[in-house]
């Protein structure tokens, strides 16, 4: 804070600046509110005050018919004692454990391959990975429903053709999640994207340094390339993992959470509940044991990527 001493007689006069400066921050946080004041908005009313609801809900019996009636802990009771909650949440998790890990895998070879240079239609090429993230789902579903069809389907043609058994895919229990898994490599695109970013952003003299010390390409790789991109891999992983304990609209459209539930993914199950059964107070309990699911386990890999993720502070 400025101070201005002016002499007059035996008394100093203090002039102080700090009004003005009070009032400059009160204008720049005024503007910050006012450009955050549509998110806040947004955020408020589309996000907390549902998540508000749904809680109350969840403590309730509601059938959209009738006003709410508080029922306590009943609905959650019921939770812990519901097969289908329980064997719907492992197939969300099986789901995730088996996409997530390959969607990263996938990505970053296809991300590599388009980062080096003098390939021919390089950009052209990015554009095409990334264009089925931007086919809706719903025409995306039906799609590979004709891929997977065990009978005259594009895959199964392949496989006929390398002389391998051929699955019956969404009609079979054992590999009509597996179909929605390989499915779900169809929309890395943005995957792809943001680890381009990150391997454009790695030093070149690193890599220079690398091949001074003997290192080739693979050693390279792994010294150089995955530790510099792991704070890259842990927010795809992440974002990723958020996504695919959410997917509903796959198995909705392509096979109902059939056959026998093998596909009957955990959002599936709480839409049933909700709006097929109109049980919107247990389908808010399910909805919480959700979210919880979820944060628990990006905590735990934040939690796990600390020892091996590398930010270049």
């Amino acid at each position: 804070m400025a101070l201005f001493h002016v002499k007059s007689g035996d008394q100093t006069i203090v002039a102080s600046n700090a009004a003005p400066r009070t009032r400059q921050r009160w204008r720049v946080r005024r503007s910050i509110l006012f450009f955050l004041a549509p998110w806040l908005i947004g955020f408020t009313v589309f996000t907390v005050i549902p998540m508000g609801v749904s809680l109350y809900y969840s403590f309730t019996s509601y059938d959209l018919g009738t006003p709410p009636q508080w029922i306590g802990l009943n609905n959650w009771i019921a939770l812990l004692h519901d097969p289908l909650a329980w064997d719907s949440l492992w197939n969300s998790l099986y789901y995730s454990l088996g996409s997530v890990p390959l969607q990263l895998i996938v990505a970053l070879g296809i991300a590599l391959l388009l980062n080096v240079k003098g390939v021919p239609g390089r950009g052209v090429l990015r554009t095409v990975f990334y264009l089925p993230t931007m086919v809706p789902t719903v025409a995306a579903s039906i799609i590979w429903i004709a891929l997977l069809n065990p009978y005259g389907g594009l895959i199964n043609d392949a496989l006929r053709f390398l002389h391998v058994p051929q699955p019956l895919w969404l009609q079979s229990t054992t590999w009509a999640m597996p179909g929605l898994i390989l499915m779900s490599v169809w929309g890395i695109g943005t995957t792809v994207i943001i680890y381009l970013a990150g391997l454009q952003d790695i030093p070149r003299f690193l890599y220079e340094q690398a091949m001074m010390d003997g290192a080739g390409t693979w050693r390279s790789f792994v010294n150089v390339t995955l530790p510099m991109l792991s704070p890259i891999v842990l927010f795809n992983g992440i974002i990723n993992l958020v996504w695919s304990m959410q997917t509903f609209t796959q198995p909705y459209l392509m096979t109902k959470g059939g056959p026998m539930n093998a596909t009957m993914l955990y959002p599936l199950d709480v839409f049933q509940n909700a709006f097929s059964y109109l049980d919107i107070g247990y389908a808010s309990s399910l909805a919480w044991l959700l979210f919880v699911v979820i944060l628990a386990l990006t905590l735990f890999a934040f939690w796990v990527s600390r020892r091996v993720v590398f930010y270049n502070n």
